[in-house]
């Protein structure tokens, strides 16, 4: 064989190599764009998923921040009981918030737990409070308690979704019974509002099946409205976790069960209980110094 087709024969084999490497860098190109793709789309879906525990105020919708915090919150060293609304700010007056005062502003419990029954058309709720996380949260429900103002009062939202999303494959379960609004319009509540307490940065999911906490117009805007949460739900820890449901879960379970009329489904999400949930009386017991809470991992059926 000549030189020169040995020439020729080694030149073809050089450009046959250089294009595969120069494929094989394209396609490595590929990849890392289709995977930055893939983890936008699941960000903007996340991010979707917080549009739905809300609390209106003034007529205009409010929504949590969409990043979880770094650390769990610790409870404040003194509750304070902020007027709502601020009377710094210019928003229009909301008519749908009642005025019963506020609670005292010392000597809250802050160790143990406390049971909140909750006597519906339904059967019996029982939500045991977390007086160490939540010692603020759990002192403003004792006093809303006390002042009646759940009482003969109804679940305004239910949301129940499951599975995930068709393009970004993200799951969006979402499974909670909004209640605590006299009004039943996700506008009201008392004429005060108290900062966040403990968020659950420490689990996940965040909030699981059974768990309670509270809904919020943005970071530290916690009134009376509150979610029950009856399945495992994705959600950034925004909202204060104050409880556990210890008897009862099946009661929020049936009405997420009967579905919604998607009220709310172009807002926030979700809509009116088809099967609807009235409270006739909520009352808060004696602490129980040495409780411990979420020590009951499945909640015991309601009775009539």
């Amino acid at each position: 064989m000549s030189p020169t087709k040995d020439r020729q024969r080694a030149a073809a084999r050089a450009r046959l190599e250089r294009e595969m490497a120069e494929r094989a860098a394209a396609a490595s190109r590929r990849r890392r764009r289709t995977t930055i793709i893939a983890s936008a789309v699941g960000v903007v879906a996340v991010l979707c998923l917080v549009l739905v525990l809300v609390i209106t105020s003034g007529g205009k919708k409010k929504t949590p921040t969409a990043a979880p915090s770094a650390t769990a919150a610790a409870a404040p060293a003194a509750c304070k009981w902020k007027p709502n609304p601020d009377p710094s700010a210019s928003a229009a007056p909301n008519t749908d918030l009642k005025d019963v005062g506020t609670p005292p502003a010392s000597g809250e419990p802050r160790a143990g737990t406390r049971n909140m029954t909750i006597n519906t058309n339904l059967g019996t709720m029982v939500i045991q409070l977390d007086l160490a996380k939540a010692p603020c949260t759990a002192a403003s429900f004792t006093y809303l308690a006390e002042k009646h103002f759940f009482d003969n009062t109804s679940c305004h939202r239910l949301v129940n979704n499951s599975g995930a999303d068709p393009q970004s494959g993200q799951a969006k379960d979402f499974h909670v019974l909004q209640c605590g609004d006299p009004t039943g319009t996700g506008k009201g509540g008392p004429k005060y509002q108290f900062d966040n307490e403990y968020v659950p940065t420490d689990q996940r999911p965040a909030y699981p099946a059974g768990v309670v906490a509270m809904a919020n117009s943005g970071p530290n805007t916690n009134g009376s409205q509150f979610f029950i949460v009856f399945g495992d739900t994705i959600l950034p820890a925004d909202y204060t976790l104050f409880g556990t449901v210890v008897q009862g879960l099946d009661v929020a379970k049936q009405v997420g069960a009967a579905g919604d009329d998607g009220a709310f489904a172009q807002d926030a999400g979700g809509g009116h209980p088809k099967k609807k949930i009235t409270f006739s009386t909520v009352t808060v017991g004696p602490v129980d110094p040495n409780g411990s809470p979420g020590a009951t991992t499945a909640a015991t059926p309601s009775h009539p």
